[in-house]
């Protein structure tokens, strides 16, 4: 009969949240009778890369994304040991982490009936998932408790938080591991899991996180050395759901409406085929952050013009923005005030345009909507199946450019990594230099900035920025920084389409991290203030401990500020 476990018993056996009843996985029977054969592990092995355990970091927590007028507790200052997101990211991490630490201290229950390189790629997994999970609670929560063992209840309750530098040392041990007992490849299998390839480059990203530079370089260097992955040649559809487990993803988790793993999308889509319209829009700051093809910031290029913002711009930009006037979902998509009818290619005729405020005043509060990964497919249900990205070769790439740059170790290599990321994006050769703006300087200041806006283009609504902004010491700069949209319909027509000024009043300011000063359009009165980020540092570069942990274990202390 299943065993049902309270959590406190799970704690004991790898620090699961205490105050949530966690039951076993279906993959699992009694804790007692489990683990006896490889089916049972290859089952447990599998639980470990459920949805629910990769959660992944929001976009909506940085200056990538616009939801109206609303924040969240990140950029509203609000975040306490009470969010849910706080509790759920601690408990299901120790929850797999705890199913880690087992199945570890199990496999010598099939050893010697079942191939020693089956029994190897089980415990690589169980140590690629722990030092990966271990690694987010350093990186969100600094100090947190640590074990590799299982304990028992009493122990449990004596634990306190473990110095994040004891635990950095075991992450970098167990990716370490996993890289050696990994396989390169699964062959043909769809479940990729996790592979040598994958455990090099989260080493790589945990050591970006922690300043580690030259573990950093190394472990991209090892990655990029094993050479089974490639850049996709076209940036655009490596998104979408039909490209499949293509070379460029170390690692992701699949989603499958067949399984009916699928996550809600209604908030990206615009109004006419039927979305919300931009309840979550990419931001002006983002818009604003994609180079001309010169290689330029908007500030310095030519051949930017804030009237045809999108005219002139890294192809990244239309192939992550909706671009006006361009046909998106069978729809005409222009959020232009004159525009009340637009083109459905659905039926052939004109109807009214949802996607424009001066008829449905819910439409995208900032004209702009999202692109990247959206295909028809996304209007089944409203909702997607795209796999959730975690790792990709580009950003194994430019970590390593990033970390030769930090290290001062500026060379071809550095250039060359760059360059294969920003020419794929234009679909040419690296060695095509003439047909794409490719990145020539050595000089460190001047590469810093041009990797940060690098980044920002290329992985935009991939979880990852807020993972750099914190890194990079700028959350405080970006999230003190108010979000715009345009004018209610009535005041945009008088003050910005009738003068001339449409889409953008002015062209911003760019500065040394790639961020475009939008304050002066709003000075002028020519936008409009939806919200008002706020950001409080150095509190919040580290989440709270879940209030609830602290009150169960007298030993835990709270992070400072909270």
């Amino acid at each position: 009969m299943k065993t049902y476990i309270i959590s406190v018993v799970l704690i004991a056996m790898g620090f699961v949240s205490c105050a949530d009843l966690d039951l076993n996985p279906l993959s699992e029977g009694s804790s007692e009778a489990w683990y006896s054969n490889e089916t049972e592990i290859e089952m447990s092995v599998n639980d470990l890369f459920r949805n629910v355990f990769w959660p992944g970091l929001n976009d909506e927590w940085t200056d990538d994304y616009t939801r109206r007028e609303s924040l969240t507790p990140i950029t509203n200052a609000t975040i306490n040991g009470e969010w849910g997101v706080v509790n759920s990211v601690w408990s299901n991490t120790y929850k797999v982490i705890a199913r880690s630490n087992t199945i570890l201290a199990n496999l010598h229950r099939v050893q010697g009936t079942v191939p020693e390189a089956t029994v190897n790629g089980f415990a690589g997994n169980a140590h690629f998932i722990r030092a990966a999970k271990y690694g987010e609670l350093v990186f969100l929560y600094g100090d947190v408790v640590y074990s590799t063992e299982i304990l028992d209840l009493e122990e449990a309750f004596t634990l306190s938080r473990t110095d994040k530098m004891v635990i950095k040392a075991g992450v970098y041990e167990d990716f370490d591991r996993a890289a050696q007992l990994l396989p390169v490849s699964y062959g043909s299998s769809e479940n990729k899991k996790a592979t040598k390839s994958a455990a090099y480059a989260m080493k790589a990203r945990f050591a970006m996180q922690m300043g580690d530079f030259e573990i950093a370089r190394d472990a991209a260097k090892a990655c990029m050395d094993l050479g089974v992955n490639t850049l996709h040649p076209d940036f655009e559809t490596l998104f979408l759901t039909q490209t499949r487990n293509p070379s460029e993803v170390i690692f992701a988790i699949p989603r499958s409406r067949t399984l009916n793993v699928t996550y809600g999308v209604r908030d990206f889509l615009p109004r006419n085929p039927g979305g919300w319209g931009g309840a979550q829009a990419p931001s002006w700051d983002l818009f604003h952050g994609f180079l001309c093809t010169d290689g330029l910031p908007i500030d310095e290029s030519p051949l930017y013009d804030p009237r045809n913002p999108f005219e002139n711009r890294d192809p990244r930009c239309a192939a992550t923005i909706v671009e006006f006037q361009s046909r998106h979902l069978n729809f005409t998509y222009q959020p232009h005030p004159d525009s009340v009818t637009v083109m459905n290619f659905n039926t052939g005729n004109r109807q009214p345009n949802n996607d424009t405020r001066s008829v449905a005043i819910f439409a995208s509060f900032n004209g702009l909507m999202r692109k990247k990964g959206v295909d028809e497919d996304w209007l089944i249900n409203y909702s997607a199946e795209n796999d959730m990205i975690i790792m990709r070769y580009a950003d194994v790439l430019l970590m390593y450019a990033e970390a030769k740059v930090e290290l001062g170790e500026i060379d071809e290599t550095v250039l060359d990594a760059i360059n294969q990321v920003r020419s794929r994006a234009y679909k040419v050769p690296v060695v095509d230099v003439g047909s794409y703006p490719a990145v020539t300087t050595t000089d460190q200041s001047a590469l810093r900035k041009i990797i940060k806006m690098e980044r920002r283009m290329e992985f935009a609504f991939e979880g990852v920025r807020y993972s750099d902004i914190i890194r990079w010491g700028i959350a405080e700069k970006v999230l003190n920084r108010d979000i715009y949209g345009m004018l209610d319909p009535a005041e945009l027509k008088t003050k910005i389409v009738n003068a001339g000024l449409w889409f953008f009043p002015m062209t911003p300011e760019i500065d040394e991290d790639g961020i475009a000063d939008l304050s002066p359009m709003f000075e002028q009165g020519l936008v409009k203030r939806l919200a008002i980020r706020r950001f409080e540092a150095p509190r919040q570069y580290l989440w709270p401990i879940p209030s609830k942990e602290i009150l169960i274990n007298s030993n835990l202390q709270q992070n400072p500020g909270y």
